[in-house]
Protein backbone atom coordinates (compact mmCIF):
# COMPACT_ATOMS: atom_id res chain seq x y z
CA UNK A 1 0.00 0.00 0.00
CA UNK A 2 1.77 3.17 -1.19
CA UNK A 3 0.39 5.54 1.40
CA UNK A 4 3.32 5.92 3.79
CA UNK A 5 3.67 9.60 2.81
CA UNK A 6 0.02 10.43 3.56
CA UNK A 7 -0.47 9.24 7.13
CA UNK A 8 2.40 11.34 8.60
CA UNK A 9 1.01 14.43 6.83
CA UNK A 10 -2.40 13.84 8.34
CA UNK A 11 -0.97 13.05 11.77
CA UNK A 12 1.13 16.22 11.68
CA UNK A 13 -1.83 18.55 11.74
CA UNK A 14 -4.74 18.02 9.37
CA UNK A 15 -6.61 15.57 11.59
CA UNK A 16 -4.80 14.97 14.85
CA UNK A 17 -2.99 18.25 15.38
CA UNK A 18 -0.70 18.47 18.38
CA UNK A 19 -2.37 21.76 19.33
CA UNK A 20 -4.64 19.84 21.71
CA UNK A 21 -1.94 20.23 24.35
CA UNK A 22 -1.22 23.92 23.78
CA UNK A 23 -2.12 26.61 26.27
CA UNK A 24 -4.51 29.37 25.21
CA UNK A 25 -1.65 31.79 24.46
CA UNK A 26 0.37 29.13 22.60
CA UNK A 27 -2.65 28.31 20.48
CA UNK A 28 -3.14 31.97 19.67
CA UNK A 29 0.50 32.52 18.75
CA UNK A 30 0.44 29.52 16.36
CA UNK A 31 -1.53 31.53 14.88
CA UNK A 32 -13.29 30.11 -8.15
CA UNK A 33 -15.02 31.17 -9.81
CA UNK A 34 -18.17 28.96 -9.36
CA UNK A 35 -20.88 28.57 -11.96
CA UNK A 36 -24.29 28.78 -10.27
CA UNK A 37 -27.79 28.09 -11.53
CA UNK A 38 -30.29 30.93 -11.47
CA UNK A 39 -32.08 29.34 -8.53
CA UNK A 40 -28.85 29.20 -6.52
CA UNK A 41 -28.13 32.87 -7.30
CA UNK A 42 -31.58 33.78 -6.07
CA UNK A 43 -31.03 31.82 -2.88
CA UNK A 44 -27.71 33.60 -2.24
CA UNK A 45 -29.27 36.99 -2.87
CA UNK A 46 -32.05 36.22 -0.41
CA UNK A 47 -29.47 35.59 2.32
CA UNK A 48 -27.22 38.56 1.55
CA UNK A 49 -28.34 40.34 4.73
CA UNK A 50 -27.71 37.29 6.93
CA UNK A 51 -26.50 38.28 10.39
CA UNK A 52 -23.65 35.80 10.05
CA UNK A 53 -22.45 37.39 6.81
CA UNK A 54 -22.27 40.81 8.46
CA UNK A 55 -19.29 39.53 10.43
CA UNK A 56 -17.32 38.71 7.29
CA UNK A 57 -14.47 40.77 5.85
CA UNK A 58 -12.47 40.09 2.65
CA UNK A 59 -9.71 37.49 2.93
CA UNK A 60 -6.79 37.19 0.53
CA UNK A 61 -4.16 35.13 2.24
CA UNK A 62 -3.06 31.66 3.24
CA UNK A 63 -4.87 29.37 5.65
CA UNK A 64 -3.20 26.43 7.32
CA UNK A 65 -4.11 23.64 9.73
CA UNK A 66 -7.64 23.21 8.41
CA UNK A 67 -9.62 21.05 10.82
CA UNK A 68 -13.00 20.86 9.13
CA UNK A 69 -15.06 22.07 6.18
CA UNK A 70 -18.74 22.27 5.33
CA UNK A 71 -21.60 24.22 3.78
CA UNK A 72 -23.95 26.16 6.05
CA UNK A 73 -27.39 26.04 4.47
CA UNK A 74 -28.66 29.28 5.99
CA UNK A 75 -26.21 31.52 4.12
CA UNK A 76 -24.81 29.26 1.38
CA UNK A 77 -21.18 29.60 2.46
CA UNK A 78 -18.47 26.93 2.34
CA UNK A 79 -16.73 27.26 5.71
CA UNK A 80 -13.15 26.20 6.47
CA UNK A 81 -12.15 25.86 10.13
CA UNK A 82 -8.51 26.87 10.37
CA UNK A 83 -5.82 27.50 12.96
CA UNK A 84 -6.72 31.21 12.69
CA UNK A 85 -10.51 31.19 12.64
CA UNK A 86 -13.16 30.62 10.00
CA UNK A 87 -12.62 31.34 6.30
CA UNK A 88 -15.59 31.35 3.92
CA UNK A 89 -15.88 30.76 0.18
CA UNK A 90 -19.09 32.01 -1.42
CA UNK A 91 -19.87 32.95 -5.04
CA UNK A 92 -16.21 32.88 -6.00
CA UNK A 93 -15.16 35.24 -3.19
CA UNK A 94 -13.21 34.63 0.01
CA UNK A 95 -14.00 36.18 3.39
CA UNK A 96 -13.12 35.51 7.01
CA UNK A 97 -15.00 35.99 10.27
CA UNK A 98 -13.54 39.17 11.76
CA UNK A 99 -12.24 39.19 15.34
CA UNK A 100 -13.02 35.53 15.95
CA UNK A 101 -9.70 33.81 15.37
CA UNK A 102 -10.22 30.70 17.45
CA UNK A 103 -8.30 27.52 16.61
CA UNK A 104 -11.30 25.39 15.70
CA UNK A 105 -11.06 21.60 15.98
CA UNK A 106 -13.65 18.89 15.34
CA UNK A 107 -15.59 21.43 13.25
CA UNK A 108 -19.00 20.42 11.85
CA UNK A 109 -21.20 22.68 9.72
CA UNK A 110 -24.94 22.42 10.38
CA UNK A 111 -28.03 23.73 8.62
CA UNK A 112 -28.07 26.88 10.75
CA UNK A 113 -24.43 27.26 11.79
CA UNK A 114 -21.72 25.05 13.20
CA UNK A 115 -20.55 23.02 16.19
CA UNK A 116 -16.86 22.91 17.09
CA UNK A 117 -14.22 22.34 19.71
CA UNK A 118 -10.68 23.72 19.86
CA UNK A 119 -8.89 26.60 21.57
CA UNK A 120 -9.88 30.27 22.06
CA UNK A 121 -7.89 33.15 20.64
CA UNK A 122 -6.10 35.65 22.90
CA UNK A 123 -8.97 38.16 22.79
CA UNK A 124 -11.56 35.70 24.07
CA UNK A 125 -12.68 35.27 27.66
CA UNK A 126 -13.54 31.61 27.03
CA UNK A 127 -11.53 28.97 28.83
CA UNK A 128 -9.00 26.77 27.07
CA UNK A 129 -9.89 24.32 25.62
CA UNK A 130 -13.28 25.32 24.24
CA UNK A 131 -15.06 22.06 25.03
CA UNK A 132 -18.03 21.87 22.64
CA UNK A 133 -19.52 25.11 21.30
CA UNK A 134 -22.46 25.75 18.98
CA UNK A 135 -22.96 28.95 16.97
CA UNK A 136 -25.98 29.86 14.84
CA UNK A 137 -24.82 33.38 13.99
CA UNK A 138 -21.56 32.70 12.16
CA UNK A 139 -19.40 32.80 15.27
CA UNK A 140 -20.54 36.10 16.79
CA UNK A 141 -21.82 34.22 19.84
CA UNK A 142 -21.54 30.67 21.18
CA UNK A 143 -23.73 28.32 23.14
CA UNK A 144 -21.69 26.18 25.53
CA UNK A 145 -22.56 22.48 25.23
CA UNK A 146 -20.14 21.53 27.98
CA UNK A 147 -16.53 20.60 28.77
CA UNK A 148 -15.09 24.13 28.50
CA UNK A 149 -11.68 24.14 30.15
CA UNK A 150 -11.65 20.33 30.10
CA UNK A 151 -11.55 18.74 26.66
CA UNK A 152 -10.57 19.46 23.07
CA UNK A 153 -12.55 17.07 20.86
CA UNK A 154 -10.73 16.38 17.59
CA UNK A 155 -12.98 13.53 16.41
CA UNK A 156 -16.60 14.72 16.52
CA UNK A 157 -19.66 14.13 14.32
CA UNK A 158 -22.82 16.24 14.41
CA UNK A 159 -26.21 15.63 12.80
CA UNK A 160 -26.60 18.39 10.19
CA UNK A 161 -30.32 18.87 10.86
CA UNK A 162 -30.84 17.63 14.42
CA UNK A 163 -27.62 18.62 16.20
CA UNK A 164 -27.04 15.24 17.85
CA UNK A 165 -23.41 14.28 18.48
CA UNK A 166 -20.95 11.38 18.44
CA UNK A 167 -17.45 12.02 19.81
CA UNK A 168 -14.22 10.40 20.85
CA UNK A 169 -13.13 11.61 24.28
CA UNK A 170 -9.32 11.43 24.56
CA UNK A 171 -9.18 11.46 28.37
CA UNK A 172 -11.65 11.40 31.28
CA UNK A 173 -13.55 14.61 32.04
CA UNK A 174 -16.42 15.58 34.33
CA UNK A 175 -19.01 13.52 32.43
CA UNK A 176 -17.15 10.99 30.27
CA UNK A 177 -14.54 8.29 30.53
CA UNK A 178 -12.03 7.89 27.70
CA UNK A 179 -13.67 6.49 24.56
CA UNK A 180 -16.62 7.00 22.26
CA UNK A 181 -19.81 8.70 23.45
CA UNK A 182 -23.02 9.90 21.82
CA UNK A 183 -25.72 12.42 22.63
CA UNK A 184 -29.23 11.85 21.28
CA UNK A 185 -30.49 15.22 22.57
CA UNK A 186 -28.05 17.68 20.95
CA UNK A 187 -25.53 17.68 23.77
CA UNK A 188 -27.73 17.74 26.88
CA UNK A 189 -26.88 14.20 28.02
CA UNK A 190 -24.26 11.64 27.01
CA UNK A 191 -23.89 7.88 26.98
CA UNK A 192 -20.84 5.71 26.20
CA UNK A 193 -20.76 3.44 23.14
CA UNK A 194 -18.75 0.28 22.68
CA UNK A 195 -17.67 0.93 19.05
CA UNK A 196 -17.11 -2.82 18.57
CA UNK A 197 -15.32 -3.60 15.30
CA UNK A 198 -13.90 -0.10 14.84
CA UNK A 199 -10.17 -0.66 14.27
CA UNK A 200 -7.15 1.57 13.89
CA UNK A 201 -6.48 5.23 14.66
CA UNK A 202 -9.75 7.04 13.96
CA UNK A 203 -9.20 10.42 12.34
CA UNK A 204 -12.70 11.42 11.26
CA UNK A 205 -16.30 10.76 12.27
CA UNK A 206 -19.53 11.49 10.37
CA UNK A 207 -23.22 11.28 11.30
CA UNK A 208 -26.27 11.10 9.03
CA UNK A 209 -28.05 14.50 8.97
CA UNK A 210 -31.28 13.06 10.43
CA UNK A 211 -30.66 9.48 11.59
CA UNK A 212 -28.30 9.65 14.57
CA UNK A 213 -27.94 5.88 14.64
CA UNK A 214 -26.06 6.00 11.32
CA UNK A 215 -22.38 6.85 11.85
CA UNK A 216 -19.25 6.47 9.73
CA UNK A 217 -15.59 6.54 10.75
CA UNK A 218 -12.35 6.92 8.79
CA UNK A 219 -9.20 5.36 10.21
CA UNK A 220 -5.82 4.13 9.05
CA UNK A 221 -7.52 0.73 8.71
CA UNK A 222 -10.25 1.91 6.32
CA UNK A 223 -13.83 3.17 6.39
CA UNK A 224 -16.29 1.82 8.96
CA UNK A 225 -20.10 2.01 9.13
CA UNK A 226 -22.49 1.79 12.09
CA UNK A 227 -26.29 1.61 12.10
CA UNK A 228 -26.75 1.34 15.86
CA UNK A 229 -25.39 4.64 17.11
CA UNK A 230 -21.79 3.51 17.29
CA UNK A 231 -22.27 0.39 19.37
CA UNK A 232 -20.85 -1.72 16.52
CA UNK A 233 -19.12 -0.99 13.22
CA UNK A 234 -18.54 -2.92 10.00
CA UNK A 235 -15.57 -2.28 7.71
CA UNK A 236 -16.70 -1.36 4.19
CA UNK A 237 -13.25 -1.03 2.55
CA UNK A 238 -10.26 -3.33 2.26
CA UNK A 239 -6.55 -2.55 1.98
CA UNK A 240 -6.97 1.23 1.89
CA UNK A 241 -6.35 4.12 4.23
CA UNK A 242 -9.63 5.80 5.20
CA UNK A 243 -9.20 9.56 4.91
CA UNK A 244 -12.64 11.25 4.97
CA UNK A 245 -16.38 10.64 5.28
CA UNK A 246 -19.64 12.58 5.25
CA UNK A 247 -23.33 11.78 4.89
CA UNK A 248 -25.89 13.35 2.61
CA UNK A 249 -29.57 12.53 3.05
CA UNK A 250 -29.34 9.43 0.85
CA UNK A 251 -25.69 8.39 0.77
CA UNK A 252 -22.32 8.14 2.49
CA UNK A 253 -19.45 9.82 0.67
CA UNK A 254 -16.08 8.46 1.73
CA UNK A 255 -12.46 8.96 0.65
CA UNK A 256 -9.60 6.47 0.70
CA UNK A 257 -5.97 6.29 -0.36
CA UNK A 258 -3.90 3.32 -1.55
CA UNK A 259 -2.09 3.75 -4.86
CA UNK A 260 -4.10 6.90 -5.47
CA UNK A 261 -6.93 8.94 -3.99
CA UNK A 262 -10.55 7.87 -4.36
CA UNK A 263 -13.90 9.45 -3.52
CA UNK A 264 -16.85 7.06 -3.40
CA UNK A 265 -20.59 7.67 -3.11
CA UNK A 266 -22.23 4.74 -1.30
CA UNK A 267 -26.02 4.64 -1.22
CA UNK A 268 -27.70 3.70 2.04
CA UNK A 269 -28.54 0.34 0.43
CA UNK A 270 -24.84 -0.30 -0.30
CA UNK A 271 -24.51 0.52 -4.02
CA UNK A 272 -21.29 2.38 -4.80
CA UNK A 273 -20.32 4.95 -7.43
CA UNK A 274 -16.88 6.45 -8.06
CA UNK A 275 -16.72 10.27 -8.05
CA UNK A 276 -14.04 11.53 -10.48
CA UNK A 277 -11.37 13.63 -8.75
CA UNK A 278 -9.13 16.41 -10.11
CA UNK A 279 -5.52 15.56 -10.94
CA UNK A 280 -3.64 15.02 -7.68
CA UNK A 281 -0.10 13.74 -7.17
CA UNK A 282 0.59 11.93 -3.89
CA UNK A 283 -2.35 13.74 -2.33
CA UNK A 284 -5.55 12.55 -0.70
CA UNK A 285 -8.97 13.93 0.22
CA UNK A 286 -9.15 14.70 3.94
CA UNK A 287 -12.44 16.68 4.00
CA UNK A 288 -15.40 16.58 1.65
CA UNK A 289 -18.80 18.28 1.66
CA UNK A 290 -21.98 18.53 -0.41
CA UNK A 291 -24.05 21.68 -0.87
CA UNK A 292 -27.40 21.12 0.92
CA UNK A 293 -29.44 22.61 -1.95
CA UNK A 294 -27.51 21.15 -4.89
CA UNK A 295 -26.44 17.48 -4.61
CA UNK A 296 -24.04 17.81 -7.57
CA UNK A 297 -22.10 20.64 -5.91
CA UNK A 298 -19.26 19.08 -3.94
CA UNK A 299 -16.11 20.44 -2.33
CA UNK A 300 -12.93 18.67 -1.27
CA UNK A 301 -9.89 19.65 0.78
CA UNK A 302 -6.67 17.65 0.52
CA UNK A 303 -3.68 16.68 2.64
CA UNK A 304 -1.50 19.18 0.76
CA UNK A 305 -3.81 22.12 1.43
CA UNK A 306 -5.56 22.24 -1.95
CA UNK A 307 -9.33 22.66 -2.33
CA UNK A 308 -11.65 22.23 -5.30
CA UNK A 309 -15.36 22.63 -6.02
CA UNK A 310 -17.48 20.89 -8.63
CA UNK A 311 -20.97 21.80 -9.85
CA UNK A 312 -21.50 18.52 -11.75
CA UNK A 313 -20.63 15.71 -9.31
CA UNK A 314 -16.96 15.59 -10.25
CA UNK A 315 -17.03 15.88 -14.03
CA UNK A 316 -15.35 19.29 -13.80
CA UNK A 317 -13.48 20.81 -10.87
CA UNK A 318 -12.43 24.40 -10.10
CA UNK A 319 -9.53 24.96 -7.71
CA UNK A 320 -10.26 27.44 -4.91
CA UNK A 321 -7.17 26.83 -2.73
CA UNK A 322 -3.61 26.12 -3.84
CA UNK A 323 -1.41 24.91 -0.98
CA UNK A 324 -3.51 27.06 1.36
CA UNK A 325 -3.43 30.21 -0.82
CA UNK A 326 -6.91 31.37 -1.78
CA UNK A 327 -7.67 31.48 -5.50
Amino acid sequence: MKNNWLWPVMAAGLFISACSTETGQEAAEDTQETATETTESSKTASTADSAAMELEVPFDGVMDHVHGMGYIEENGGLYFASHQGLKVHRDGQWTEIEDQYHDFMGFNATATGFVSSGHPDMQSDMQNPLGIKRSDDGGESFEDLGFEGETDFHEMAVGYNNGNLFVFNPQPNSEMDTGFHRSDDAGKTWQPTVAEGLDGKVTFLAMHPDDSMMIAAASNQGIFWSEDGGESFSRITEGELGTAAFFSEDALYYATYSDDAKLIKRSLSGDEQNIPLPDMTEDGVVYAAQHPENPEQLAIYTAKGHAWQTQDAGENWTQILNAGQVQ
